[in-house]
């Protein structure tokens, strides 16, 4: 089956638009393509953001390497660094504390219709890709070359199957959720 997908691209779009437009759908159900429920986030008062957040790892973690085991999927890390992480952290921390939204927030508060999204969300996610494009030739010499660690994964780091790590780090977030859910939080 996935391999009758991989080679129908048409078939690939189409999948990826209907996925996209729930994901949007789910965003916009579970609030967080409202301003207050992300400022909330960042001021430690509503912790809405953070536990979909934790769900969908939990959920995509847990997916993935069951794919994966299956022999359905393969996985493909791109490469990292130091470098890259911290800027790339800085700019979406900007981002996302001076209009309230992530991409992907972005995104279904633009199809909700909100105008600041469109305006200022989608404006800055072109300019600044525009912006890192641009610069991108001096940033790859200098900052994010800084701290490589390749496509180094944690389970190959520490020289274990994945689900050593996997199935813990699950237990871990789910226990987290529950604490924050019991907690009011």
């Amino acid at each position: 089956m996935l391999t009758n997908l991989h080679s129908r691209k048409p078939l690939q779009l189409l999948l990826g638009l209907v996925i996209g437009i729930l994901f949007g759908f789910l965003l916009q159900k579970g609030n967080v393509t409202e301003y207050d429920v992300i400022v909330g986030q960042l001021l430690f008062r509503d912790f809405t953001v953070l536990k979909i957040m934790l769900t969908a790892v939990v959920t995509g973690m847990l997916g993935v390497h069951m794919l994966r085991s299956l022999g359905l999927a393969t996985l493909h890390p791109k490469p990292g660094s130091l470098g890259s992480t911290l800027l790339g952290g800085l700019v979406f921390g900007v981002g996302f504390a001076v209009l309230g939204y992530c991409p992907g927030t972005i995104a279904a508060a633009v199809a909700q219709g909100k105008l600041d999204a469109l305006v200022g969300g989608l404006a800055g996610i072109i300019i600044g890709a525009g912006l890192y494009a641009h610069a991108f030739p001096l940033l790859a010499r200098t900052v994010l070359a800084k701290g490589d660690f390749g496509t180094l994964t944690l389970p190959e780091l520490l020289r274990v199957n994945p689900w050593v790590v996997v199935i813990p780090l699950a237990a871990a977030l789910v226990g987290f959720l529950y604490w924050l859910e019991q907690s009011g939080l």
